[in-house]
């Protein structure tokens, strides 16, 4: 007579192959002993039926006629914890509408010490340990961070024509303000930078106060696509 933990083991197994090939995770097994959980997907594992992909994540295959399948990148990225990982580099960029190509190598950021390669892309450059509120960020304002920690470097347009766009997306649905709420906890020179683009666009002394009581008035920032602004002296900007 099989106990109840055998019961259990044999549910999720038969659940599992009848689920064809797909990711599984210990929030598909609701209602089972997570102890029972953990037990029966290690024991797949091992028996070669499942794949495990990191923590908690399994992948069972399909034989295909070049061998077992692999997991689709993009449902692997959904797995990612919402608000982990966000476009970096050229891909904010993209997403900004500040240039149209595509990287040759995928690159994000994250607020996370470390992600599961198998998830992001074992070629992936990740710059981790973002400050904890990028978390609450949508992907556009965390590319928009990204893109003032690179002094708009990966802008394809000329320095004035990236300057000009940029001070006119920001001037759209209140994203400055969204911005300088949370860039007290980005690097200097990002502070630097977006602080002469509110002066440019006019922005009240009253409300840049703060950003600009958190620069070190001794030292200069390179401001790559945006050293050309009028105001970029003003907040501490190397002399071009």
């Amino acid at each position: 007579m099989q106990t109840e933990t055998q019961q259990t083991a044999k549910s999720i197994s038969r659940r599992i192959e009848h689920g064809g090939e797909r990711l599984w995770r210990f929030e598909d097994f609701e209602g089972f002993p997570p102890a029972a959980i953990a037990q029966t997907l290690s024991r797949l594992a091992r028996a070669g039926k499942l794949q495990r992909l990191s923590k908690g994540i399994y992948y069972r295959p399909r034989q295909t006629s070049f061998g077992k399948s692999m997991a689709s990148p993009a449902a692997l990225q959904k797995l990612l914890p919402k608000g982990r990982a966000f476009p970096s580099g050229i891909s904010a960029a993209n997403l900004l509408g500040f240039t149209t190509q595509m990287p040759k190598q995928k690159e994000i950021a994250t607020s996370a010490g470390s992600l599961p390669r198998k998830l992001v892309g074992v070629d992936t450059i990740i710059h981790t340990r973002r400050p904890a509120h990028w978390e609450d960020l949508t992907d556009e304002e965390a590319a928009w961070l990204d893109f003032l920690r690179n002094a708009g470097k990966t802008s394809e347009l000329s320095p004035e024509e990236t300057a000009n766009k940029a001070m006119a997306l920001l001037k759209e649905k209140g994203r400055f303000e969204r911005l300088l709420k949370v860039a007290i906890s980005e690097p200097p020179r990002s502070r630097a930078i977006l602080g002469a683009l509110g002066d440019e666009m006019g922005k009240k002394p009253a409300m840049l106060a703060k950003l600009r009581d958190s620069l070190n008035p001794l030292s200069r920032y390179d401001f790559g696509q945006f050293a050309g602004l009028s105001t970029a002296h003003n907040w501490y900007a190397k002399k071009k």
